[in-house]
């Protein structure tokens, strides 16, 4: 697989920084944070038509669907500069995961509808799929999805919604009573008997808690075939870890600048602390760390290209485990550095460690992953 990047992915990386660097400074992500994060609110300051306008939303869609057609590559070089600007709008949520679990759940009549809005930003999308029982993973799922006249009447519970705030529609995926497996269903954020819980996470980012009862759908509401949405969702998992990774792969990087720079400047005994041997030894743990974890992502999109599905599964456990436990302990790290300024709200540096934290839960914590690594092996040896 090659890594080097093109012109086009070049130029997309660049305008991604240009405008981190220019629109979303750390003191205008705390004014947005502080502000709250009602959905009215949201949608003004989300920055989210400037994402569309630019083509990030549709950068790895399908060309069927309005997308430009790109690859999980431009994903991953949008959240790797979100990540090192810590951009709050949700991206991940609607742009990656929603958006990827459509594009691989969808009939072809489905996806000529329902995803051109989604790429020129006019119609949000939120996955809800985590439940309290799956702790991130796509199974087991308890809501349940009962048969009615014309439809569906749905009933349970979805938690850790990313982008759910001010999603107009939600992919749900629920169990039915006439097909085994996972079904997924596109539920209207107005549907009668749906309740929306906004949930303030650690890093000032925002998700929301979900509730059916009795949630009414109609059979066209359901994506592709009953019974057949799992292989969908973890498509959309996937893609959704390979860019929380990257996401976090550039958090440390910048965690890492900032801690670089704060060394060089700050000075005991008239001379930079980052003369300092032990300090640099410090720096270098990190540095390594880092290094790993950019080395993992790679195998992980190579994974993603080229493995079977077994093994696909296996390495993403695998990256999310080990990349989230190396950006706590870099972003961590960072912090130790900077001593007590670095606990300060007002200090950037913290605030890495903060995503960092929340990063590690989403999507499944390292614990679980590691877990899930450890059976494949017992499997494989067997």
């Amino acid at each position: 697989m090659n890594f080097n990047l093109n012109s086009e992915q070049q130029m997309l990386q660049d305008s991604v920084r240009r405008f981190v660097d220019k629109d979303y400074s750390f003191e205008a992500r705390t004014a947005l944070i502080k502000a709250g994060a009602t959905p009215e609110y949201t949608r003004h300051t989300s920055h989210w038509q400037t994402f569309a306008d630019n083509g990030w939303l549709a950068a790895a869609l399908p060309e069927a669907g309005g997308g430009l057609g790109g690859t999980l590559i431009d994903t991953v070089l949008i959240a790797h500069e979100l990540g090192r600007g810590l951009v709050v709008a949700p991206y991940l949520g609607c742009a990656v995961l929603a958006a990827q679990t459509l594009a691989a759940a969808a009939t072809p009549a489905q996806l000529e509808r329902l995803l051109p809005p989604v790429a020129d930003g006019s119609r949000k999308l939120a996955l809800a799929y985590s439940e309290a029982q799956s702790c991130g993973f796509p199974e087991p799922v308890l809501t349940r999805a009962e048969a009615s006249a014309g439809g569906y009447a749905l009933h349970g519970c979805k938690t850790l919604v990313l982008g759910g705030l001010d999603a107009d529609s939600f992919i749900v995926s629920v169990v039915t009573p006439d097909a085994p497996g996972l079904t997924l269903v596109l539920v209207d954020a107005a549907s009668h008997g749906l309740t929306r819980r906004a949930l303030p996470l650690h890093d000032g980012s925002w998700a929301a808690e979900l509730s059916f009862d009795g949630v009414r759908v109609r059979h066209d509401d359901l994506l592709g075939e009953p019974g057949h949405g799992l292989a969908a969702l973890q498509h959309g998992l996937a893609h959704g870890t390979a860019a929380l990774c990257a996401e976090l792969v550039g958090g440390m990087e910048k965690a890492i600048a900032i801690t670089a720079d704060y060394l060089k400047m700050r000075k005991q005994f008239g001379v930079p602390i980052a003369s300092f041997q032990a300090l640099q030894h410090r720096m270098a743990d990190m540095a390594a760390e880092l290094e790993v974890a950019r080395s993992m992502l790679h195998a992980l999109l190579a994974s993603i290209e080229n493995d079977p599905e077994a093994v696909r599964r296996h390495t993403v456990s695998q990256a999310k485990a080990l990349i989230g436990r190396a950006a706590k302990f870099v972003c961590g790290q960072a912090i130790q550095l900077h001593g007590g300024i670095g606990m300060t709200e007002e200090y950037a540096v913290g605030h890495y460690y903060k995503r960092a934290v929340v990063a590690d839960v989403l999507l499944g914590g390292s614990a679980r992953h590691e877990a899930a690594c450890a059976a494949h092996l017992q499997h494989t040896l067997v």
